[in-house]
């Protein structure tokens, strides 16, 4: 299971550190500096710009849209690494 962390701006544009979960293939948790789970994204293969999120995601939608973007730099940086 890869984890990473990740900083975001919250709808105050303050910055917010995620810690991000892989726990399969385009399943991701998320979460908080508490290491409460306050989510789950799945990234479409198809369509990057499509996701779906756990029923208890605690994450608005703006927000849930800047996490995926910083995902998928993460992916793209590991992929351009090896």
């Amino acid at each position: 299971m890869e984890q990473f962390r990740i900083e975001v701006a919250d709808s105050k544009a303050f910055g917010r550190f995620l810690d991000i979960r892989s726990i399969k293939n385009e399943q991701y948790q998320i979460y908080n500096d508490q290491h409460e789970r306050i989510g789950t994204i799945e990234i479409d293969n198809e369509d990057r710009h499509h996701y779906r999120q756990s029923l208890d995601c605690k994450v608005d939608l703006a927000l849930l849209n800047t996490i995926r973007d910083s995902i998928l730099l993460h992916e793209e940086q590991e992929l351009a690494m090896k």
